[in-house]
Protein backbone atom coordinates (compact mmCIF):
# COMPACT_ATOMS: atom_id res chain seq x y z
CA UNK A 1 0.00 0.00 0.00
CA UNK A 2 1.41 3.54 -0.87
CA UNK A 3 1.88 6.01 2.37
CA UNK A 4 0.10 8.95 0.30
CA UNK A 5 -2.17 9.04 2.72
CA UNK A 6 0.23 10.00 5.82
CA UNK A 7 0.44 13.06 4.38
CA UNK A 8 -1.89 15.93 2.59
CA UNK A 9 -2.57 16.47 -1.01
CA UNK A 10 -1.02 19.46 -2.76
CA UNK A 11 -4.06 20.39 -3.54
CA UNK A 12 -5.05 20.33 0.19
CA UNK A 13 -2.09 21.89 1.05
CA UNK A 14 -2.54 25.07 -1.16
CA UNK A 15 -6.13 25.65 -0.34
CA UNK A 16 -4.88 26.05 3.18
CA UNK A 17 -1.85 27.86 2.77
CA UNK A 18 -4.55 30.18 0.56
CA UNK A 19 -6.82 30.06 3.94
CA UNK A 20 -3.99 31.02 6.16
CA UNK A 21 -2.83 34.09 4.01
CA UNK A 22 -6.69 35.52 3.65
CA UNK A 23 -6.94 34.57 7.71
CA UNK A 24 -3.70 36.72 7.87
CA UNK A 25 -4.40 39.61 6.21
CA UNK A 26 -7.85 40.30 7.47
CA UNK A 27 -6.88 39.69 10.77
CA UNK A 28 -4.53 42.52 10.31
CA UNK A 29 -6.98 44.75 8.70
CA UNK A 30 -9.05 44.48 11.81
CA UNK A 31 -6.57 45.52 14.30
CA UNK A 32 -5.87 48.46 11.59
CA UNK A 33 -9.34 49.34 11.61
CA UNK A 34 -10.26 48.55 15.00
CA UNK A 35 -7.45 51.26 16.71
CA UNK A 36 -9.39 53.92 14.82
CA UNK A 37 -12.47 52.97 15.89
CA UNK A 38 -10.84 52.97 19.69
CA UNK A 39 -10.19 56.69 19.03
CA UNK A 40 -13.48 57.44 17.68
CA UNK A 41 -14.79 56.04 20.48
CA UNK A 42 -12.49 58.10 22.95
CA UNK A 43 -13.23 60.98 20.89
CA UNK A 44 -17.22 60.79 20.96
CA UNK A 45 -17.06 59.75 24.61
CA UNK A 46 -15.03 63.09 25.37
CA UNK A 47 -17.59 64.75 23.21
CA UNK A 48 -20.64 62.86 24.76
CA UNK A 49 -19.39 64.01 28.49
CA UNK A 50 -19.56 68.28 27.30
CA UNK A 51 -22.84 67.67 25.64
CA UNK A 52 -24.35 66.11 28.54
CA UNK A 53 -23.44 69.53 30.54
CA UNK A 54 -26.72 70.85 28.44
CA UNK A 55 -28.65 68.88 30.92
CA UNK A 56 -27.37 71.41 33.71
CA UNK A 57 -28.56 74.14 32.69
CA UNK A 58 -24.96 75.31 31.26
CA UNK A 59 -25.28 78.23 28.80
CA UNK A 60 -25.98 76.48 26.08
CA UNK A 61 -23.81 78.32 23.35
CA UNK A 62 -20.70 77.23 25.70
CA UNK A 63 -21.35 73.74 25.79
CA UNK A 64 -21.89 73.77 21.78
CA UNK A 65 -18.73 75.80 21.52
CA UNK A 66 -16.61 72.71 23.21
CA UNK A 67 -18.55 69.78 21.39
CA UNK A 68 -17.84 71.37 17.93
CA UNK A 69 -14.39 71.58 18.53
CA UNK A 70 -14.00 67.43 18.61
CA UNK A 71 -15.63 67.23 15.23
CA UNK A 72 -12.95 67.95 13.32
CA UNK A 73 -10.82 65.32 15.18
CA UNK A 74 -13.74 62.90 14.28
CA UNK A 75 -13.91 63.49 10.72
CA UNK A 76 -9.61 62.94 10.99
CA UNK A 77 -10.13 59.30 12.10
CA UNK A 78 -13.12 58.68 9.61
CA UNK A 79 -10.75 59.88 7.02
CA UNK A 80 -8.27 57.72 8.40
CA UNK A 81 -10.76 54.38 7.93
CA UNK A 82 -11.39 55.34 4.47
CA UNK A 83 -7.74 55.90 3.72
CA UNK A 84 -7.57 51.89 5.00
CA UNK A 85 -10.21 50.94 2.41
CA UNK A 86 -8.94 52.49 -0.27
CA UNK A 87 -5.96 49.86 -0.20
CA UNK A 88 -9.03 46.81 0.26
CA UNK A 89 -11.40 47.67 -2.38
CA UNK A 90 -15.00 46.11 -1.74
CA UNK A 91 -14.36 45.26 1.68
CA UNK A 92 -16.35 48.02 3.78
CA UNK A 93 -19.75 46.00 4.51
CA UNK A 94 -17.44 42.85 5.70
CA UNK A 95 -15.79 44.85 8.03
CA UNK A 96 -18.75 46.80 8.64
CA UNK A 97 -19.75 45.79 12.23
CA UNK A 98 -16.64 46.54 13.79
CA UNK A 99 -17.16 50.25 13.56
CA UNK A 100 -21.13 50.59 13.27
CA UNK A 101 -21.99 50.83 16.98
CA UNK A 102 -19.49 53.92 17.34
CA UNK A 103 -20.60 55.82 14.39
CA UNK A 104 -24.22 55.32 15.73
CA UNK A 105 -22.95 56.96 18.74
CA UNK A 106 -21.34 59.82 16.70
CA UNK A 107 -24.63 60.68 14.53
CA UNK A 108 -26.96 60.53 17.54
CA UNK A 109 -24.09 63.55 19.38
CA UNK A 110 -23.74 65.35 15.83
CA UNK A 111 -27.52 64.66 15.74
CA UNK A 112 -28.44 66.37 18.76
CA UNK A 113 -25.96 69.43 18.69
CA UNK A 114 -26.89 70.16 15.40
CA UNK A 115 -30.60 70.62 16.97
CA UNK A 116 -29.42 72.57 19.53
CA UNK A 117 -28.30 74.93 17.13
CA UNK A 118 -30.74 74.95 14.73
CA UNK A 119 -34.07 73.18 16.42
CA UNK A 120 -34.33 70.96 13.23
CA UNK A 121 -32.82 67.18 12.22
CA UNK A 122 -29.20 66.86 11.15
CA UNK A 123 -29.64 65.54 7.52
CA UNK A 124 -27.51 62.34 5.99
CA UNK A 125 -25.76 64.36 3.54
CA UNK A 126 -25.17 66.97 6.52
CA UNK A 127 -23.64 64.28 9.02
CA UNK A 128 -21.40 62.97 5.69
CA UNK A 129 -20.42 66.30 5.40
CA UNK A 130 -19.37 67.16 8.99
CA UNK A 131 -17.18 63.29 9.31
CA UNK A 132 -15.65 64.17 5.87
CA UNK A 133 -17.18 60.47 4.25
CA UNK A 134 -18.03 60.07 0.58
CA UNK A 135 -21.44 58.10 0.00
CA UNK A 136 -19.59 56.92 -3.33
CA UNK A 137 -16.34 55.77 -1.54
CA UNK A 138 -16.64 55.23 1.96
CA UNK A 139 -19.62 56.89 3.03
CA UNK A 140 -22.23 57.03 6.28
CA UNK A 141 -24.86 53.78 6.12
CA UNK A 142 -28.23 54.62 6.10
CA UNK A 143 -29.16 52.29 9.04
CA UNK A 144 -26.58 53.71 10.97
CA UNK A 145 -27.69 57.25 10.39
CA UNK A 146 -31.31 56.18 11.32
CA UNK A 147 -30.08 54.20 14.79
CA UNK A 148 -28.43 57.28 15.93
CA UNK A 149 -31.36 59.49 15.07
CA UNK A 150 -33.42 57.42 17.53
CA UNK A 151 -30.72 57.37 20.08
CA UNK A 152 -30.79 61.49 19.43
CA UNK A 153 -34.47 61.09 20.67
CA UNK A 154 -33.78 59.48 23.85
CA UNK A 155 -31.99 62.74 25.06
CA UNK A 156 -35.09 64.58 24.33
CA UNK A 157 -37.30 63.64 27.06
CA UNK A 158 -34.70 64.89 29.59
CA UNK A 159 -33.24 68.28 28.18
CA UNK A 160 -37.24 69.19 28.21
CA UNK A 161 -37.75 68.45 32.05
CA UNK A 162 -33.70 70.21 32.87
CA UNK A 163 -35.13 72.95 30.16
CA UNK A 164 -38.42 73.54 31.99
CA UNK A 165 -36.89 73.46 35.64
CA UNK A 166 -34.26 76.08 34.62
CA UNK A 167 -37.64 78.51 33.83
CA UNK A 168 -37.93 78.13 29.77
CA UNK A 169 -41.60 76.88 29.32
CA UNK A 170 -41.86 77.19 25.46
CA UNK A 171 -39.65 74.07 25.45
CA UNK A 172 -41.56 71.32 25.22
CA UNK A 173 -43.96 72.80 22.47
CA UNK A 174 -40.68 72.92 20.22
CA UNK A 175 -39.58 69.61 21.29
CA UNK A 176 -42.85 68.01 20.83
CA UNK A 177 -43.45 69.70 17.51
CA UNK A 178 -40.07 68.51 16.52
CA UNK A 179 -40.26 64.43 18.04
CA UNK A 180 -43.86 64.91 16.14
CA UNK A 181 -42.27 65.55 12.73
CA UNK A 182 -39.58 62.82 13.25
CA UNK A 183 -41.97 60.18 13.87
CA UNK A 184 -43.76 60.70 11.20
CA UNK A 185 -41.37 60.47 8.65
CA UNK A 186 -39.82 57.59 10.23
CA UNK A 187 -43.37 55.68 9.77
CA UNK A 188 -42.75 56.05 6.25
CA UNK A 189 -40.06 53.66 5.93
CA UNK A 190 -40.51 49.91 6.00
CA UNK A 191 -38.43 48.81 8.69
CA UNK A 192 -36.75 45.24 8.16
CA UNK A 193 -33.79 45.65 10.50
CA UNK A 194 -34.86 44.43 14.15
CA UNK A 195 -32.88 46.56 15.99
CA UNK A 196 -33.89 49.83 14.18
CA UNK A 197 -37.54 48.63 13.98
CA UNK A 198 -37.30 48.39 18.27
CA UNK A 199 -35.57 51.72 18.42
CA UNK A 200 -37.76 53.54 16.39
CA UNK A 201 -40.44 51.43 18.68
CA UNK A 202 -38.70 53.23 21.53
CA UNK A 203 -38.94 57.08 19.75
CA UNK A 204 -42.90 56.93 20.87
CA UNK A 205 -42.25 57.06 24.68
CA UNK A 206 -40.04 59.93 23.86
CA UNK A 207 -42.58 61.63 22.44
CA UNK A 208 -45.21 60.17 25.09
CA UNK A 209 -43.06 61.88 27.35
CA UNK A 210 -42.68 65.08 26.22
CA UNK A 211 -46.60 65.57 25.87
CA UNK A 212 -47.18 64.82 29.36
CA UNK A 213 -44.56 67.57 30.44
CA UNK A 214 -46.36 69.83 27.73
CA UNK A 215 -49.70 69.29 28.49
CA UNK A 216 -48.54 69.72 32.57
CA UNK A 217 -46.74 73.25 31.40
CA UNK A 218 -50.09 74.04 29.47
CA UNK A 219 -52.13 73.25 32.53
CA UNK A 220 -50.42 75.23 34.86
CA UNK A 221 -50.50 77.89 32.18
CA UNK A 222 -46.99 78.37 32.24
CA UNK A 223 -46.78 78.14 28.09
CA UNK A 224 -45.84 81.08 26.31
CA UNK A 225 -48.86 82.83 24.63
CA UNK A 226 -46.95 83.77 21.61
CA UNK A 227 -45.87 81.68 18.34
CA UNK A 228 -42.12 81.63 18.20
CA UNK A 229 -40.04 80.04 15.72
CA UNK A 230 -40.61 76.53 16.05
CA UNK A 231 -37.00 76.00 13.95
CA UNK A 232 -34.92 78.23 16.20
CA UNK A 233 -32.03 76.88 17.90
CA UNK A 234 -31.65 76.31 21.69
CA UNK A 235 -27.94 78.09 21.36
CA UNK A 236 -30.35 81.23 19.54
CA UNK A 237 -33.00 81.27 22.30
CA UNK A 238 -30.28 81.34 25.22
CA UNK A 239 -27.20 83.04 23.68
Amino acid sequence: MSGGADSPSPSLDKQFEEFRSQIEESGSLREKIRAVVLEIESTSRFMHSGLLLVHQSRPVPEVLEKANAQIGELKGLYNRLAEIFRECPGQYYRYHGDWKSETQTVVSLLAFLHWLETGNLLLHTEAEEKLGLNSSEFGLDIEDYLIGVCFMSNEMPRFVVNQVTAGDYDCPRKVLKFLTDLHAAFRMLNLRNDFLRKKFDGMKYDLKRVEEVHYDVKIRGLAATGDSNGNQGVADGQS
